[in-house]
């Protein structure tokens, strides 16, 4: 599952700023974003989940995540996330996530989160409506405190929790692409998903019928022209072709080599998986 702070999968996934040099695209990109609508996949049941994240078989990281269902009908996903072994030494990184969705239409509704590295703090708050998101960010370096508001008004905006959410309950047949913008933090994406296909995949939690997925990401510039991602250009997602729809391993190339992140354990509550 792809439940984690922005910064935190910005630097395990893509590794040092890669420098794009395409030209920025301006077009109607809008409405190639289909109306949000939740597909009818069933909901993913409440579960606890750790991943690990690296690069070249090496793990810089772990995330543990859960993700449960409200009683006045929400998900709510709760994560944590911190660097470890020589990564933790050269880039102390803790990040903490709390979002919030619509269980009936997997609207996003809100996220908090908590990044810290050495003596820098992030504390960001994000709410989402029918017409868009507001981000408010606060940056703490000893006693030096920065804020700032964005806002970024699209009527299918998507936190990381409801885009998630909302791709495992689409169809996904082979070849299908879904077009998603979503809003992490401090700047909007559109992300082009597409479905390569199903293959068998093996993980440290073991063999899995696959959904592969390739994607790519554009940035929404401030006159809502799509520039490239200054970090990476795509990645393979493969997703558990079962009722759960599990994230189960991404993969990005870039120069430094493969980054990954990886499901290690998986324990659904109150049922056998």
């Amino acid at each position: 599952m792809a439940f984690l702070s922005s910064r935190f999968c910005s630097f395990i996934l893509s590794g040092l700023s890669l420098l794009a040099t395409a030209s920025p695209i301006v077009g109607d990109w809008e409405n190639s974003v289909r109306p949000f609508a939740r597909g009818a996949f069933p909901d993913l049941k409440s579960v606890r989940v750790q991943y690990g994240f690296g690069w070249n078989g090496l793990t810089a990281a772990t995330a543990d995540l859960r993700l449960l269902r409200t009683p006045d009908d929400h998900f709510k996903v709760e994560a944590n996330g911190h660097t470890t072994g020589l990564a933790k030494s050269l880039w102390n990184f803790e990040a903490k996530h709390v979002g919030i969705v619509e269980a009936q239409t997997l609207r996003p509704v809100q996220v908090s989160e908590t990044e810290t590295v050495r003596s820098k703090k992030w504390d960001s708050e994000l709410n989402y409506t029918a017409e868009g998101v507001i981000s408010q960010r606060r940056e703490q370096r000893g006693s030096s405190v920065k804020s700032k508001t964005r806002e970024f008004k699209f009527p299918s905006v998507q936190s990381l929790d409801s885009a998630l959410l909302y791709l495992r309950s689409q169809p996904l047949q082979d070849g299908a692409v879904e077009r998603i913008v979503v809003y992490p933090s401090t700047a909007a994406y559109l992300t082009t998903l597409t479905v390569l296909g199903r293959e068998r995949i093996t993980i440290a939690t073991g063999d899995y019928d696959a959904i592969k997925l390739d994607v790519k990401l554009r940035k929404v510039g401030k006159k809502r022209e799509l520039l490239p991602h200054k970090k990476f250009r795509k990645a393979t997602v493969w997703l558990s072709d079962d009722p759960n729809r599990l994230i189960l391993r991404i993969e990005a190339q870039i120069f430094i080599g493969t980054v990954f992140a990886e499901l290690q354990s998986v324990q659904f509550e109150n049922k056998t998986p």
